[in-house]
């Protein structure tokens, strides 16, 4: 069995195995919507059959996207929203058909795609549960053999002889995400529904998908959550206006996509305002230094970290504000301040300006972290983002794990 590993920016991102089969393959798909003008159905009637092509407009969602997705892997789908992120998963999940191309997918299917989806409002909870696992192809011996798992994970209890219609959105998510798990899916969809649930059903959505990677499932996410990607991804696709942006480790895909949105900003800036420059400030330099001196190596518990940064304005700039964030490899932010919360205010920026932060006695835990630096307004309001404007790694501790390094201890206790 061969092994690859992507390497970005001198560090290995996730193991993934190359002759694991393709489960899912897309190729050169394209979805088109059309959309009518028509204020009502009077107009419509009206418009039928004459110049009805002005009354209705083509939207492609989905442009020639082709992608092999292996069996084991979880990938994500990132984008803005109208992306077709969303549209590319109803696709894959049977629920759309695509305008050209074509779609295929091996073994059981399991989709979480939109809130409600697949419950029919009238039915109860339990009844809904025999439906669902019905569409899946489980035989009603199997639905009451799962039942009791269902019904625990889900937390529903006493409403489950209650019409869904009824329920919640977190209620509808739950039974909806329990059931889809309980039908043993080789492949399982899950689309941002799980931002619905509370925060203690989304740690066990999360610890459910953990255990489906461990049993070799094949897993395709839409997340806003950009560190739940980078978490849990082995890699990522990053969709705008429907067509594929960038493919690759689950970092860089965050990074690709992160810039795509800094991209609107500064367009919706230029729309809104015209007569001015959109992006007037600059991060011109940033300059990392360990105990002072230019790091030759990894960074170890108790080194100071300084972080300077030079800026620059096309015009004069009267109240500022600077900031840096720190980090890890799955994008947890780890540290992060600026002058507002440090109560410092900035001379006037006229031109350049260099600032510095110090970190004093670094205890952050082992591994890789990248560290984000900003110009803002005295509102708050960015002016100016480097992302990954300078990167350290930190020497690992065989007796710890996590982001934060302490000095613990162990004692036994005699009883």
């Amino acid at each position: 069995m061969t092994i690859e590993s992507e390497i970005a920016a001198g560090t290995p991102d996730r193991v993934t195995f190359t002759d694991a089969p393709t489960v899912v393959s897309v190729r050169n798909v394209s979805k088109r919507f059309t959309i009518r003008k028509d204020n009502s159905l009077k107009e419509r009637i009206v418009t039928l059959g004459r110049a009805g092509r002005r009354h209705s407009e083509d939207f492609w969602a989905l442009r020639d996207v082709s992608l092999e997705i292996e069996a084991g892997s979880t990938i994500g789908l990132l984008g803005p929203n109208g992306s077709g992120k969303s549209t590319l998963l109803k696709m894959i999940g049977g629920i759309l058909e695509p305008t050209s191309g074509s779609i295929e997918h091996r073994g059981r299917l399991a989709a979480l795609i939109e809130l409600g989806a697949g419950m029919h409002p009238d039915l109860t909870g339990r009844e809904n549960i025999y439906l669902n696992a019905a569409i899946q192809g489980l035989s009603r011996e199997e639905a009451e053999s799962k039942f009791d798992a269902i019904m625990q994970f889900s937390g529903i209890g006493e409403f489950i002889d209650t019409q869904v219609k009824f329920y919640s959105s977190g209620m509808y998510v739950r039974l909806a995400f329990a059931v889809a798990i309980n039908t043993d899916p080789d492949v399982l969809l899950v689309d941002e529904v799980l931002a619905v649930g509370d925060e203690q059903f989304q740690k066990k959505c999360i610890d459910k998908i953990r255990e489906f990677q461990q049993q070799g499932r094949t897993i395709i996410l839409v997340s806003h959550s950009l560190g739940q990607v980078q978490e849990l991804c082995d890699t990522a696709v990053v969709l705008h206006e429907g067509v594929i942006k960038y493919q690759g480790s689950a970092r860089l895909a965050v990074k690709n996509f992160r810039e795509i949105l800094e991209g609107r900003r500064v367009a919706e800036a230029e729309a809104a305002h015209p007569e001015e420059t959109a992006t007037p400030g600059k991060v011109e330099d940033v300059t990392l230094r360990v105990n002072g001196g230019i790091p030759t190596g990894e960074v170890r518990p108790g080194d100071d970290i300084t972080v300077r940064i030079t800026y620059s304005h096309t015009t004069p700039l009267e109240h500022w504000h600077s900031g840096i964030k720190v980090e890890n490899q799955f994008g947890h932010l780890v540290y992060g301040t600026d002058s507002r919360q440090l109560g410092i205010t900035h001379s006037p920026l006229h031109g350049r300006a260099t600032i510095e932060y110090t970190l004093p006695n670094v205890q952050f835990g082992g591994g890789p972290y990248f560290v984000h630096v900003f110009l803002a307004k005295a509102t708050g309001e960015h002016i100016a983002i480097q992302r990954e404007a300078a990167r350290f790694v930190v020497a690992d501790d065989d007796t710890q794990t996590g982001v934060a390094r302490v000095a613990g201890a162990l004692h036994e206790i005699d009883g």
